[in-house]
């Protein structure tokens, strides 16, 4: 896959930090309720930490109690790409940024109180936040 923003793994390992590295470049994923922006409330814009790309708004920032931020919808659907992903033995559906192929986290459909019904599990070492 060839995205728009594309750079070697020494260009991201130069930009990022290890933790960022881990989870955005080796789809790793943070511990559980330690992110910053797990318990961010105020209005504002979710992007992705490698390349700039405005993935979320706050006003579908939901609290789901799984302890990383979720989001019921994407800004648009191009803003994300989801993939399978049967690591670990399990089936679920991975979500990268699509403008850089960066991993962010994953999507569910278990989240019935939310009008998607989807919850987009993300870690918070993926994303950045702008107030405005």
């Amino acid at each position: 896959m060839t995205y728009e923003v594309s750079k070697t793994d020494e260009q991201w390992r130069a930009e990022l930090d290890p933790a960022e590295y881990a989870v955005l470049r080796q789809a790793g994923t943070e511990r559980a309720w330690t992110g910053e922006l797990l318990d961010e409330k105020r209005e504002g814009v979710y992007r992705c930490r490698a390349c700039g790309n405005e993935l979320f708004r706050s006003e579908t920032k939901f609290d789901s109690h799984c302890g990383w931020p979720s989001f019921y919808s994407p800004l648009a659907g191009d803003r994300v790409e989801l993939i399978e992903d049967r690591a670990h033995g399990m089936v679920r559906t991975e979500v990268r940024c699509a403008r850089c192929g960066s991993h962010l986290g994953h999507v569910f459909d278990d989240a019935p109180q939310t009008p998607t019904g989807d919850r987009f599990c993300m870690n918070s070492v993926s994303l950045t936040f702008d107030e405005v």
